[in-house]
């Protein structure tokens, strides 16, 4: 697992067997084969909070090994443009949140100094943001232009059956079985995002591995009322 000298670590269950591709099979299919190392220059993809960017950039980290370094600019913007330092030296660079230090000077001569880099080590940079590169709010032209080399991707948000699919395909990555009934369920009775969704599901895993217990409705339901009051 990469790490820099921040203690940043992958999340478990961020892994392209734990990510329903529904919408995006093309841009997992590209993400796959830039992890195994086929070649081409990255890509840029972007998209709404929790539709799954950060899941797909850590995958792809996953996948690639020590090879990689995933890099969350919304965690260490603050810490400095110092923590670019020798990541060229890696043959992929993953970048999260790049719009975060958008119409900063210091980050954006970095990045294209660290763009710069990797184009002459061969080295590969995938990046996430909440929108395009032209979007994104570079004042640095040739840091823009330098991105819009890349392929640019767009993540689409899942459908309504689709989520219910995305839950219990995580679902099955923790061991856990979950009804079509169960799932339906935790749709109608809670936040519709993703991220609420994998939240809550985390959550049920805990309680159900407590318990000793099923995830079926009556179950689902006395947990989350239990959570409900714990939130007031």
């Amino acid at each position: 697992m990469s790490q820099l000298v921040l203690p940043l670590r992958l999340a478990d269950h961020a892994v392209f067997a734990s990510f329903l591709d529904s919408g995006n099979e093309t841009l997992v299919a590209t993400l796959a084969g830039i992890a195994d190392g086929q070649p081409g220059q990255g890509c840029w993809l972007w998209g709404a909070l929790a539709t799954g960017r950060t899941h797909l950039l850590q995958a792809v980290c996953d996948r690639a090994g020590d090879r990689s370094v995933y890099l969350p600019l919304d965690m260490l913007a603050d810490a400095g443009v110092g923590v670019l330092d020798g990541l060229a030296s890696r043959d992929l660079v993953c970048v999260d949140d790049i719009d975060r230090v958008a119409g900063n000077a210091d980050w954006e001569v970095a990045l294209f100094n660290l763009c710069n880099e990797l184009v002459d080590s061969g080295g590969r940079l995938v990046v996430a943001a909440g929108a395009s590169p032209r979007e994104a709010g570079f004042e640095l032209a040739d840091l823009e232009s330098r991105m819009l080399r890349l392929p640019v991707f767009q993540v689409h948000a899942l459908g309504e059956q689709e989520r219910a699919a995305a839950l219990q395909l995580r679902a099955r990555h923790r061991g856990l079985e979950l009804p079509d009934e169960t799932a339906a369920y935790m749709l109608k009775r809670s936040r519709r995002d993703m991220a609420s969704l994998y939240e809550l599901l985390d959550k049920l895993d805990l309680e159900a591995l407590r318990a000793q217990r099923r995830l079926t409705i009556p179950f689902v339901r006395d947990v989350m009322s239990r959570l409900a009051l714990n939130e007031e």
